[in-house]
C-alpha cells in the first residue's frame, strides 16, 4: 500500500472514531488514550480474523483445529501423551502445538494467537483469562551413581563447582529451575544448556555432572540405578502446570473439552507415562508439531 493510501485510510479511521489516535512530538509518535485502546484491541481483532479463517477452512473440510502453546518442559514431558490420547477421542480434531515462553502465555491467549496455553501459571485468573491447574510435579537434582554428589549432603561450594547440564527451561529468568539455580548460587560459567532435558540427561550419563529433572520423567532411571538423586537443601522444588484460556463464553468448544479432560486420572496417567517414547530417546527437533 502506498503512503497516500495509508494516509487516506488513517484519516477515515480518525473521522469514524472521532479521535486523532496519535500525535507527533519531538520524541516521535505518541498514542492518545483512544489510540492506545485501539492498538490493543486491533491485536485481538487480527487474532479473531485468523482464527475465523482457520475455523471456516477446517469446517469446510470437516475438521476442527486446536492451537496449543506450551512451555518447553511440558512439551517434552507431558504433551505427547496428552495430545495422543485427547486427539484419539475426536476423529475430526487436529492439534497444533508450539513451544512458547511462559511470559507470553497471557498475550497469546488474549490475542487469540493460540486457543490455550499449557505450562507454569504466569497470569492471575480474572475476567479476561481462566487459569486452571491440572498437574503437580517435582523438580529434582540428579547425577550419575558414581559421581561426587551421589552420596552424602554436598556443600554449596561442591555444588557450584559441578558442571550443570540443563534443558532449555534453564535459559529463562523465571520458573522453578531458574529459582533452584539462583538459590544454590550456581554460576553461569558452570551451566550448559541443551536443546532438551533428555539431551542434558544423556550428557550427564555420558560425561558426568548434574542436572535438574522433572521427577516423574526420571523415575525408572532412579529405580534401576542409572541415576542417583542428590539430596540436600534447595535441591528440589515443587511445580504445577496450568491451563490458561479465555472464559467459557469466548473460547471454542474444543478448549472446554480439553479443560474438562485434562484433570481426569486417565489423562494424568497419559501425561506421566507418555505414549511409549522413553525420556532418554525424546528429541524435539522442531518447535511446531501437528498431530491429527
Amino acid at each position: 500500500m502506498s503512503d497516500a493510501g495509508v494516509s487516506m485510510h488513517l484519516a477515515q479511521l480518525r473521522k469514524e472514531l472521532d479521535d486523532p489516535l496519535f500525535s507527533r512530538t519531538a520524541a516521535g509518535l505518541v498514542f492518545t488514550p483512544g489510540g492506545l485502546r485501539l492498538a490493543s484491541r486491533a491485536v485481538e481483532i487480527l487474532g479473531l480474523q485468523q482464527q475465523t479463517a482457520i475455523e471456516v477452512n477446517e469446517a469446510a473440510h470437516g475438521r476442527r483445529l486446536l492451537r496449543i502453546a506450551a512451555s518447553s518442559a511440558f512439551a517434552e514431558h507431558a504433551a505427547p501423551g496428552l495430545i495422543e490420547l485427547f486427539s484419539s477421542r475426536a476423529n475430526d480434531l487436529s492439534v497444533e502445538l508450539s513451544v512458547q515462553p511462559t511470559r507470553r502465555f497471557r498475550d497469546l491467549v488474549e490475542s487469540r494467537a493460540v486457543d490455550v496455553a499449557l505450562g507454569p501459571a504466569t497470569a492471575e485468573p480474572d475476567a479476561a483469562v481462566v487459569v486452571q491447574p491440572f498437574l503437580k510435579y517435582q523438580i529434582i537434582t540428579v547425577t550419575t551413581p558414581g559421581g561426587p554428589l551421589a552420596s552424602g549432603m554436598p556443600s554449596p561450594a561442591l555444588l557450584a563447582a559441578q558442571q550443570w547440564m540443563l534443558g532449555p527451561s534453564a535459559g529463562t529468568v523465571d520458573g522453578e529451575i531458574a529459582g533452584v539455580l539462583r538459590r544454590l548460587g550456581v554460576p553461569e560459567s558452570s551451566q550448559r544448556i541443551f536443546q532438551s532435558d533428555a539431551a542434558a540427561l544423556d550428557e550427564v550419563q555420558r560425561v558426568g555432572g548434574v542436572t535438574l529433572a522433572v521427577g516423574f520423567a526420571v523415575t525408572k532411571d532412579l529405580a534401576v540405578g542409572r541415576l542417583a538423586q542428590v539430596k540436600g537443601p534447595n535441591l528440589q522444588a515443587p511445580g504445577e502446570w496450568c491451563a490458561t484460556a479465555l472464559p467459557l463464553a469466548s473460547r471454542q468448544p474444543a478448549v472446554t473439552e480439553l479443560l474438562n479432560f485434562i484433570t481426569t486420572p486417565r489423562c494424568t496417567q497419559a501425561m506421566i507415562r507418555g505414549t511409549g517414547v522413553g525420556a532418554t530417546r525424546f528429541r524435539p527437533t522442531v518447535h511446531v508439531t501437528l498431530w491429527s
